[in-house]
């Protein structure tokens, strides 16, 4: 039988992983400052080059000291390397008088595009690239009437910029929330049309300036924030609920 010394066998890598993995991917604010952690791997020795790559692009390197042994490498990715898109990103050792070992690659989306487009607003609440919330209208013109809401109401929010598939849109109707199903690949570039029930109305109550808005997060995390309101008048009174 022959047996094979430790230190002539290859090394078992393990694939990076991103901490800060949001959801499906990376989006514009974990972008900011990217960083990917390397596990630490049998025979690992002080001296040992480790360089990391995105794409098919080096990124950073580290030269192992004695303190690192035992411990995850964390290396960053310069933000001037990302773009959105789907990558893969790897690392390869190297020991003293050896040849390069490569890692398993770790797939990730990247999308830096904010559903609406990036903040203009100063307060930081409202994104202007997106639409307010389209109402019928006599609805728009005349308010909510006791009359009308108790089939619910329709309204209309506009395809926005960066609108992609998986998008998860809320509607906030006073201070009530509604999440709506995430976006399919026949929706992406068109209205969506939504049906707010008669029992999320009554719940939010009579006010003469019911304000209705909505947020998109995409599949990545990125968070549009609040489109700007749309105010109208709502009266329910005393109608019954109607059971079609």
């Amino acid at each position: 039988m022959i047996y094979t010394p430790i230190s002539c066998m290859p090394l078992k890598l393990f694939a990076p992983y991103l901490p800060q993995l949001n959801k499906q991917g990376i989006g514009a604010l974990a972008a900011s400052d990217l960083r990917v952690s390397i596990d630490p791997y049998p025979e690992m020795e002080s001296g040992d080059l480790i360089e990391l790559f995105w794409g098919d692009c080096y990124v950073a390197s580290t030269l192992l000291s004695e303190s690192d042994i035992g411990y995850t490498t964390v290396l960053h990715i310069p933000e001037s390397f990302l773009q959105s898109g789907k990558v893969k990103t790897y690392y390869r050792v190297t020991k003293i008088g050896s040849e390069s070992v490569r890692s398993p690659s770790c797939k990730v989306w990247v999308k830096l595009e904010i559903p609406g487009g990036h903040l203009v607003s100063t307060n930081g609440e409202e994104n202007q690239g997106l639409a307010p919330v389209m109402f019928d209208e006599a609805v728009m013109r005349h308010g909510l009437s006791a009359e009308q809401w108790v089939n619910g109401v329709h309204i209309s929010i506009e395809c926005y910029p960066h609108m992609e598939v998986y998008d998860e849109i809320t509607l906030r109707w006073g201070d009530i929330r509604m999440d709506l199903p995430a976006l399919t690949e026949e929706q992406v570039g068109q209205d969506i049309d939504v049906h707010v029930p008669a029992t999320l109305i009554q719940e939010a109550g009579d006010d003469s300036h019911q304000e209705v808005t909505y947020c998109v997060i995409d599949r990545v995390g990125n968070n549009s924030r609040w489109a700007p309101v749309r105010s109208i008048r709502v009266s329910t009174g005393e109608a019954p609920m109607s059971k079609g």
